[in-house]
């Protein structure tokens, strides 16, 4: 694999920068930058295409020498010890970093179990939660995770390292039109008897745990300030809360801690 030595903050390694802090820059190149053991083995090990491997080579352990030997990429990049350490964002630099391409958002490409069970986040504002979403969905054993409107990048660093290796083994698809995630849910619909459009709120509805979560279903869960805007409300066939203590002063719980409150509550339902 052909090899690039880096000495100097040039063009090549001003485009690595930008794949990191920069999200119009990453969607024109259609590349993000990626650091992390975690997420470079679940990337490889779950087969995004990696374009290059970017590193010190005179401070690499096994691991790396391995990963690097083994990944097919189209160009490999080697870096003075001081640039690694600008462009990690880690106290202790990375020793191993790779700029990895998007994947298509592609609702028909997505593998449903026998029954689905999809996860929605409508318009998430926050790359941390985002990233706990991602983590969660994967934990509890989502089908996938629609992000719908004007939401934070999905590939943002900060996303990635807060889902850790569950950003590459959970499929996540943006829907930017909100018509094509409705024709996408009357797809379900035909094809899997029952199919439930699961809502969440704050206010007293059906307490979770009296739903019947074993069927079929996406759960959709609404932005962070806003909740599930009006369309999704509407289309819902079940709205449901996670019930408070009495004495509680708190009226709800921060979205990423309630998507995981009620995915387990799918789970344990469907395991029951």
């Amino acid at each position: 694999m052909a090899e690039i030595n880096i000495f100097s903050k040039n063009a090549a390694y001003q485009k690595f920068e930008v794949l990191k802090s920069n999200r119009n820059k990453r969607y024109k190149y259609n590349e993000f930058l990626v650091e992390g053991v975690r997420s470079l083995n679940e990337a490889v090990k779950n087969g995004w295409k990696i374009k290059s491997l970017l590193y010190d080579p005179k401070q690499l352990s096994g691991w790396a020498r391995e990963m690097i030997r083994t990944t097919p990429t189209e160009v490999n990049y080697c870096l003075t010890p001081e640039l690694m350490r600008d462009l990690s964002g880690k106290g202790d630099t990375s020793e191993l970093m790779a700029i990895i391409e998007m994947r298509r958002d592609d609702l028909s490409s997505l593998k449903l179990s026998e029954t689905p069970f999809l996860v929605l986040f409508d318009r998430p504002s926050n790359r941390g939660n985002l990233g706990t979403m991602i983590r969660s969905c994967d934990a509890l054993g989502a089908d996938a995770l629609l992000i719908t409107g004007h939401a934070v990048d999905l590939y943002d660093p900060d996303v990635v390292v807060s889902a850790m290796g569950s950003f590459f083994n959970l499929p996540v698809i943006r829907v930017e039109d909100n018509n094509d995630l409705f024709a996408y849910v009357e797809l379900l619909r035909r094809q899997y008897p029952g199919f439930t459009l699961l809502g969440t709120t704050a206010h007293k509805e059906l307490p979770v745990y009296n739903a019947d979560l074993t069927k079929p279903l996406m759960l959709m869960m609404g932005n962070e300030t806003m909740g599930l805007n009006k369309a999704f409300k509407e289309a819902c066939d079940v709205l449901c809360t996670i019930p408070m203590a009495e004495s509680s002063y708190a009226s709800s719980f921060n979205v990423s801690c309630a998507a995981s409150i009620l995915m387990y509550e799918i789970t344990r339902q469907r395991k029951g």
